[in-house]
This record gives structure tokens, sequence and C-alpha cells, in this order.
């Protein structure tokens, strides 16, 4: 057992302290000055660290904080992303407050998404500070507010600011086996309006242009996009059409869920989405991308900077495996643009959005070990 993961078993009572205070601040999404109030204190415990933070000012949702240490200081920096809020209503902890069981497990509303994650990139710096082996290097923490609700809002601060960097870190939770996430689904939600004409339904079908006949056809050639064996799924999940049970229906629309394993699928479905064309003489369609976020593709670079991550932890004393996730997180964004990225570096835990969401307490101690490790040994590519 090394030395630093002694020490950061030492800090384990103290570490489920910040979680639970992480908890018992409310953040759903939609509340900014809710979210804002974990921004404060966060801010506060950066600044307390010996970070510059620079506050992101955001009128919808909560603020944005980006916290550098070093930022002075040679080579590129290495930035931990996390999301401050949660997808839990206000009202939720009076409900469910946060509690150990006997086995060792936190639970609580946004205990593993992300607060477990936030508590654990903050105290790999603490501890590192505390040790004075913080190393002389930029280490930045940019903490957004959306990620619930697809980022809409952070995303180009994102993309914007992980383009600087050397590694991103993202921390959401480990596998239920404490398994870093080294591929991520694309996630993209498309959506499919048809316009067609509206005529009575008994006294002059003929003259209508039926839009709902159109989608049901549009349906079964988006159905036929499906490659589930290669990772490839395309969904029609919600559809709307019709005003009456008399009338030819003028308008028809579905929502459309895509998830794609790599990049070259990924742009093949928005090419077959793009160039659908309509069945019934008359109708027109029109198909619109939202959310989109390319795959976090388990291609060479991912290998390389895993095979890093692993050396590492195991230098000290630790045991580190992979897996993945058919569901998208920031870390999408930054892993496709090439940037080095590695996701599932939070704790180990589960019940992500469910009312048994929990984290291991255990895992904390070893991901902090990990993260500082990174922070002192990490090479650039």
């Amino acid at each position: 057992m090394s030395e630093l993961l002694t020490y950061f078993q030492s800090q384990r009572d103290q570490m489920v302290d910040f979680l639970t205070t992480l908890i018992n601040f409310e953040t759903p999404t939609t509340d900014k000055a809710h979210v804002d109030k974990i921004g404060d204190f966060l801010a506060a415990e950066f600044e307390r660290l010996g970070a510059a933070v620079t506050r992101i000012p955001q009128t919808e949702v909560g603020d944005f904080l980006l916290a550098k240490w070093n930022a002075d200081a040679p080579g590129k920096p290495l930035m931990f992303l996390i999301h401050q809020d949660t997808v839990w209503p206000l009202g939720t902890l009076a409900k469910r407050p946060p509690t150990i069981d006997a086995d060792g497990k936190l639970f609580g509303p946004g205990a593993v998404d992300m607060k477990g994650g936030i508590t654990i990139a903050t105290w790999s710096i603490r501890g590192l500070v505390e040790r004075g082996e913080l190393p002389n290097r930029p280490i930045w923490i940019l903490a957004t507010s959306d990620e619930e609700v697809g980022s809409i809002h952070s995303e180009q601060v994102i993309r914007d600011t992980a383009a600087q960097c050397g590694l991103v870190m993202v921390m959401e939770p480990a596998t239920k086996e404490e398994a870093l996430k080294t591929w991520r689904k694309g996630v993209g939600t498309y959506h499919l309006s048809i316009e067609g004409r509206a005529s009575h339904a008994g006294n002059a079908p003929e003259q209508g242009i039926n839009a709902v006949v159109e989608l049901a056809q549009q349906i079964m050639a988006i159905n036929a996009l499906n490659d589930l064996r290669n990772g490839t799924s395309v969904s029609v999940t919600v559809v709307k059409g019709g005003i009456a049970s008399n009338v030819i229906p003028d308008h028809a629309e579905a929502e459309i869920d895509v998830r794609t394993m790599t990049d070259q699928a990924w742009a093949g479905i928005q090419e077959k989405l793009n160039a659908l064309q309509s069945f019934v003489p008359g109708s027109t369609l029109h198909i619109e991308a939202h959310h989109a976020r390319g795959p976090m593709e388990h291609n060479e670079q991912m290998v390389r900077t895993y095979a890093q991550c692993k050396a590492i932890g195991e230098r000290y004393g630790l045991s580190i495996h992979e897996d993945g996730s058919g569901g998208g997180s920031d870390g999408n964004f930054t892993a496709h643009m090439g940037i080095p990225t590695l996701d599932g570096l939070g704790p180990q835990g589960d019940g992500l959005h469910a009312l048994h969401e929990h984290v291991v307490i255990n895992s904390l101690p070893r991901r902090a070990t990990l993260l500082a490790a990174m922070l002192k040994e990490w090479a650039c590519e």
C-alpha cells in the first residue's frame, strides 16, 4: 500500500463529511439561486486551497466556475470537469436525507452524480496541498451547472476551455465495479416534423394529405437504420399527430434518439437522416438535430491515455479497470475534439437518477489517491 493511499484512507471520514455537506445543497438545474449557493461554497473552498477562481455568469442556470492553480506554470493544464447541478427537485432532501447503511454506502440525492466526483477532485488537490506535494503545473477545475439538461449553455465554454488542456478528467461516477469509462456512445436527439394538408375524413378524404401516414412510413424507414450488433441504435421515442378523429391530419412529428459507438457510424446516421424523402405525394418533412454529442470513441488515443492512467494507479497500489456507457457526458465533447479524456473518475456507486443513488464510501480514498497521483505524474502528449 502506498503512502499516498494510506494518507487518503486516513482522510476518509473527513471526505464523507465533505460529501454530506455537498449533498445537503439542493441543486436542481432549473433553480439558479440554489445552484449558485453550492457554487459560492466551492469557490470559497477552491480559493482556500490556493486557486484563482473566475466566475462565468449565467442568466438561466447557475454560474460556472473556473478555478486555476499554478496558472503561470509551464505545460498544458490538467483539468477536472465537474457539474454542480442534479436532477432532484427541491424538497427531495426532506424525504431522503443523507444516510449511511451497514455496508458502507452513503445514500442521498446527487451523492454519486456527481457530488461524489466533486468531493474526490477537491480532496485530491487538498491532500497534495496539505502534504506540500502539489506539483508546479497548471491544474484547473471547470464547474458547470447544466449537464443534466444537455449542457446547452455550457457546451461552448467546455469546448473553449478544454481546447487549452493536455488532459480532461471527467468526474462522472465510476461503474458499479469501480471501472473508468473509456468509451461512451454518441448521443443525438432529432426532431422530425411533417406537413400535409387537412381535410374532412368523411366528406373529402381524397383532398387531404395525411401527415400521420407519412410519419408511419418514415418510422419504418428510420427503424431500418438500427445496427444493434455494432452499437448503433436509432429509436423513434415520441410521436404526435392529428387533432380529431374526423380530420385528415396536416401535421405530425416525432423525436428520434440516436446512439453510436464510432465517429464513422455517427456521421453515417446523420447523413441518412438528413437524406430522408417523403413517401406520400404532397407531404413535406423537416429534420433538425438537438443536443448532439459525438461519441467518446475507444480509439488509439484513448488506449494510450487509459494505459498511462492504469500504470500510474498500479504504482500507487491501485487496480484500475475500464468499461463504457451507452449514455453521454460532457466528456463526449472533449474526446470528440481529440483532447485526451478520461471519464468515470468519480467514486464507485450506483443508482444515478434513482431512489437508491449511493456512493461506496471505501472508494473515495482510492479515487482520491489515483487523481492525486495523476496530478503529480501525468505526462501530456
